[in-house]
């Protein structure tokens, strides 16, 4: 008998523990109402930046890479000398002989803005016709890095994963906004570099979007590693980088850039 008196009361106190006490709870109708300020931030204030009046010209904070009159931020990706792109009416315009070129600067995070013309007169066909590429971070000569397509789009038949606005071998693009050779197109990027562990495993991924002639064709894309022409891609650590443009090999008449820069982002 006193056992089953003991359980009752057990249980009873049980139930009291886990009903709380009206003392601690606030009365229907005194809880403060929300006031817009609750949700209002104010600091940190974000940077001034003043946008350009023309258009596809660089913002006030933006790092101009090419100006139209010459090639002084660039350097040849094998021996670091001199880029050897010839410069002529405000453009710079493939040298296959000099090779591919990079930035002097290194880049981590960045907004990307560049302009490339492929030449009207173009032939060839697939990857051999108007190919090149814009290398969001070039990690060494020997390295492949993280290719963005450059190719003849219009009309010009080849593996979708590697015609122009593809992350190569990665990413098909989300359209084919390409223009017709001889008109100027468009670039806008913007690039988050991988982060790594110390001992060199992948903390967070890279991420790419980018626009071509105003249209999205990546979203927001993961990377896998770099983009290999032949095998799977893999990262290899690396905490800044230049940016490449890509002299292709094949034998199609040689394209053009102009109004290339960059913005640093957190």
């Amino acid at each position: 008998m006193l056992t089953r008196v003991f359980k009752l009361l057990f249980c009873a106190s049980l139930l009291l523990l886990a009903v709380p006490s009206n003392a601690q709870q606030p009365a229907p109708g005194n809880q403060p109402k929300p006031k817009p300020e609750d949700t209002e931030i104010w600091q940190p204030v974000p940077k001034v930046v003043t946008p350009a009046t023309e258009c596809n010209a660089p913002p006030s904070d933006a790092i101009v890479l090419f100006d139209g009159k010459n090639i002084d931020e660039w350097v040849n990706v094998k021996d670091h000398a001199p880029a050897l792109w010839d410069v002529h009416d405000a453009v710079m315009t493939v040298n296959k002989t000099g090779g591919n070129i990079e930035t002097k600067r290194r880049f981590k995070n960045y907004q990307l803005h560049l302009e490339y013309k492929i030449p009207a007169s173009i032939t060839g066909t697939g990857q051999g016709r108007g190919n090149s590429g814009v290398f969001l971070a070039s990690t060494g000569p020997g390295d492949d890095g993280y290719e963005l397509q450059v190719l003849d789009g219009y009309n010009n038949s080849t593996y979708v994963n590697g015609m122009v606005g593809s992350i190569y071998k990665q990413s098909i693009p989300l359209a084919n906004a390409s223009r017709k050779p001889g008109e100027w197109q468009t670039y806008d990027v913007v690039w988050t570099a991988p982060t790594f562990n110390d001992d060199g495993s992948v903390k967070t991924p890279a991420f790419v979007t980018a626009a071509l002639n105003g249209v999205l064709v990546q979203n927001h894309f993961e990377l896998k590693g770099q983009t290999l022409y032949i095998g799977k891609p893999f990262y290899k650590k690396y905490d800044t980088a230049p940016i490449k443009l890509q002299a292709h090999g094949d034998k199609s008449e040689p394209m053009s850039f102009r109004n290339i820069w960059v913005r640093e982002l957190p």
